[in-house]
């Protein structure tokens, strides 16, 4: 398995509630990562993530609308104080992009609220979409809802009742011939469209 060489969080932002901003800052478990919390004059809130290594984090929060929102780019190079991010940007519906530096390669993670929408492996000479999220059940309620194929349908036999009205009086064969080949027309369209 390849090594992560650094991971780097590009234009992350996290927007927090006052009742998530305490989680937050409670949040870190890991016996390697030490925090602090410095108190801002504009009532917003640094909260400081420290490994080991002596590797930190300065996370900014500013008030905004009620909110704390933090909103940064920044790059992690140990695994300790890497995972704990990982696991808070995921936990606190973290948006941004996230990448991950390999000998060789880079795995780009793209992150909306806390879920991982794409993946992209770039190397020297190339890229590869290695995942990207498709909205499955919300294009099924999208087509669910289209209605153009009941409405095409109920426009065919609107046009199926003229026609056999027209061929109920028509009295040439000529029309007959006419009016039978737009009903055979008409029949093969309700077909594909009823299946």
């Amino acid at each position: 398995m390849a090594q992560r060489l650094a991971t780097e969080y590009v234009n992350a932002s996290l927007r927090l509630s006052e009742v998530q901003m305490s989680q937050f800052i409670h949040k870190v478990y890991d016996p390697h990562v030490r925090q602090r919390v410095k108190v801002l004059d504009n009532g917003g809130q640094e909260v400081v993530l420290e490994d080991d290594s002596g590797e930190e984090v300065h996370l900014p929060f500013d008030r905004k609308d009620g909110y704390y929102v933090c909103e940064l780019s920044f790059r992690l190079e140990k695994p300790h104080l890497t995972n704990v991010m990982r696991l808070l940007f995921a936990a606190f519906k973290g948006s941004g992009m996230v990448t991950r530096i390999y000998n060789g390669f880079m795995m780009m993670y793209y992150y909306q609220e806390g879920r991982v929408r794409k993946i992209v492996e770039y190397s020297r000479d190339s890229y590869k979409l290695v995942y990207e999220h498709k909205d499955t059940v919300g294009e099924l309620q999208r087509i669910y809802r289209n209605n153009d194929v009941e409405r095409e349908i109920e426009q065919i036999h609107r046009e199926v009742n003229v026609l056999l009205d027209q061929r109920f009086v028509a009295q040439d064969s000529t029309a007959l011939q006419r009016i039978d080949g737009e009903l055979r027309k008409h029949t093969r369209r309700l077909f594909v469209l009823e299946a």
